[in-house]
């Protein structure tokens, strides 16, 4: 047989039954494994080979218990849409740590489990096992699990949109991770988590900074999350008005020989709609890749902000030359419902956008003139006011004489 694997048959686990030394049933055991066959006898066969290996390693002292569960771990995630098995799994194992007293591993599965919850919405449950694991982990001065599971408590109150604690939780990651040394994978989520907490506060100058960082890291790694940090760059980008750079952006050669995809094409529209001021074209972009804009947990409520800004530039825009207007000639020039346009006004005079009313009997859009602001009243109060002044001086002053 040419191949390097052996066949997943009963024969192949008999051969290793019957090597002459464990190192020898080790490595047909191991051939055995790289079988490409799928089938489902093979798929029995492989559990059975998979059980006798860790048998062998065993009698051998070869075995790490914690290195074979997390392993285990880590293979059970890469399969697709197994959420619910990766939670029971998790589970199982933490009761069988438990049982065995093995500590260091518990607290690791208990990471990840907390993790898994957050990403099934279970957020109370995810909050309360991180609580106590945290407290657990600072007693026993574990930094570097400090690290993970405090930036995973500070995602988790993203999540529930507590961001003074989330803040705090980032806060007290960057401060262990100043005392240790921090794996690069680790400290670009750091960076990226910091980019989300700062745009989240409308400073997106400072959350590009942090998504660079990110994207730097996740990039060197050829880490997936490298895709999202490059996307919040260009949402930061978009965000402060300089969405014209998006384009250079993606175009670079570090971005365009590996990044090109959906992601990047999502914002790409999103940018070239913002600088055309096209509504138009920004609601074709939600549209056409509203899983990339419209599913991303940070994106959309940024994109809700643009969008109203933008509508209301274009309807300050259209309505400056009138000064009685249709809401549906409006809406026609605008390419938006009626209805959406009536609502948009009205919110804009309640908030002092425009001064003007809502005739909705006649269906129209009264816009008044700016009221001019008669600059003898401030300039009377500021002669006021200094004439207290002089008052209050002239008293201080006949007081000291008097005594």
């Amino acid at each position: 047989m040419s191949s390097s694997y052996l066949p997943a048959t009963t024969d192949s686990l008999a051969q290793a039954l019957e090597a002459k030394t464990p190192s020898e049933a080790i490595s047909i055991l191991y051939r055995t494994l790289d079988d490409p066959s799928s089938f489902s006898e093979a798929l029995r066969i492989k559990e059975q080979a998979i059980s006798n290996f860790s048998d062998l390693l065993r009698q051998e002292n070869r075995a790490k218990t914690a290195k074979i569960v997390r392993g285990i771990v880590d293979a059970v995630v890469k399969i697709p849409g197994t959420s619910d098995l990766q939670i029971s799994l998790c589970k199982e194992i933490v009761q069988w740590t438990r049982a065995e007293k093995r500590t260091f591993l518990r607290q690791r599965i208990e990471a990840r489990l907390a993790a898994l919850l957050m990403e099934s919405k279970e957020y109370s449950e995810a909050l309360t096992l991180l609580s106590g694991l945290i407290k657990e982990v600072r007693r026993l001065d574990d930094k570097l699990l400090l690290v993970e599971i405090v930036l995973l408590e500070s995602k988790l109150h993203f999540s529930l949109r507590n961001l003074p604690k989330a803040k705090a939780a980032l806060t007290a990651a960057r401060t262990a991770a100043n005392a240790i040394y921090v794996p690069p994978a680790q400290q670009g989520s750091i960076d990226l988590q910091s980019g989300i907490l700062h745009a989240e506060e409308k400073d997106y100058k400072t959350a590009y900074s942090y998504f660079f960082e990110a994207f730097e890291a996740f990039n060197a790694l050829e880490d997936p999350q490298a895709i999202y940090s490059l996307k919040y760059m260009l949402l930061s980008k978009i965000m402060v008005s300089q969405a014209d750079d998006v384009a250079g952006i993606i175009s670079s050669a570090k971005v365009g020989l590996q990044y090109q995809g959906p992601e990047l094409d999502a914002m790409k529209a999103v940018a070239d709609a913002y600088s055309k001021r096209s509504l138009k074209l920004f609601e074709i972009a939600l549209r056409n890749f509203k899983a990339q804009l419209e599913e991303d947990p940070i994106v959309p409520r940024h994109l809700s902000s643009l969008y109203d800004t933008l509508l209301e530039q274009n309807l300050c825009r259209l309505i400056e030359p009138f000064s009685r207007v249709e809401i549906a000639h409006v809406a026609e020039l605008i390419e938006l419902p009626a209805d959406h346009v009536e609502k948009k006004s009205s919110q804009m005079i309640l908030n002092k956008k425009f001064a003007g009313t809502l005739d909705q009997g006649a269906g129209c859009l009264i816009i008044f003139e700016d009221p001019k602001i008669d600059a003898i009243y401030p300039t009377t109060l500021d002669t006021v006011a200094n004439m207290g002044k002089v008052v209050d001086s002239i008293y201080v002053r006949s007081a000291k004489i008097m005594v």
